[in-house]
């Protein structure tokens, strides 16, 4: 059986939380929690898993809002990117700019570094930093499955921002090019926001990429 990606939208900024499931091993991980906890407990429920991690692409408010309230009852590792402490650390302050409420998150428990190999059961991701959007930013490629989680790097048809604190343009165009493009066309994206692409797609036609 194959590794298993479930997608839930959530919050008021429609944030994609990802589940990355290993039936076999009865291992699972959350990819960036960003809102809602009861529902994502539900979907963990009902598809009859226990998580072993949360790992995050980056540390805007709206993939770590859900951290607080899923930590009270799932004493989870954090993996997080050093370069996104801030971030981390200033989450319901990010939140209150936009008029919105986030718990202070906990603090993380694992740091990730480039090249990092992070495992759901099985299945081996390889961490690429990914700076642009936030300076700590990185995707899960899983080659092996043609699959990568990308965060607020790549969306269909086009980027993460840059006009956020700490980001940069060129930065995030560079990381594109060389850690996303980078993997073969087939690869399916998993973003953030928004429905899910290939590298091939966006290398086509993405007009901020052409």
């Amino acid at each position: 059986m194959a590794l298993r990606v479930k997608s839930l939208a959530l919050g008021p900024v429609v944030t994609n939380c990802y589940l990355l499931m290993d039936d076999d091993a009865g291992e699972a991980v959350i990819v960036d929690p960003g809102s809602e906890a009861a529902r994502i407990r539900a979907a963990l429920a009902e598809e009859g898993i226990e998580p072993q991690a949360i790992w995050l692409t980056h540390a805007h408010f709206d993939h770590v809002g859900a951290i607080a309230d899923l930590l009270e009852t799932m004493p989870l590792p954090v993996y997080l990117h050093p370069d996104d402490r801030v971030l981390y650390e200033h989450a319901s302050e990010q939140a209150a700019a936009f008029g919105l409420t986030v718990r202070a998150p906990r603090q993380p428990t694992d740091p990730l570094a480039h090249g990092q190999h992070l495992y759901v059961g099985r299945y081996v991701a390889r961490c690429l930093h990914t700076p642009g959007h936030a300076p700590g930013h990185v995707a899960f490629a899983f080659r092996d499955e043609g699959m990568v989680l990308a965060g607020d790097t790549l969306f269909a048809g086009s980027i993460g921002r840059t006009d956020l604190m700490f980001a940069d343009h060129a930065t995030l165009i560079r990381s594109i090019r060389e850690q996303l493009l980078a993997l073969p066309d087939e690869t399916v994206v998993y973003p953030g926001h928004g429905p899910s692409t290939t590298i091939g797609s966006e290398r086509r036609s993405n007009p901020f990429l052409t």
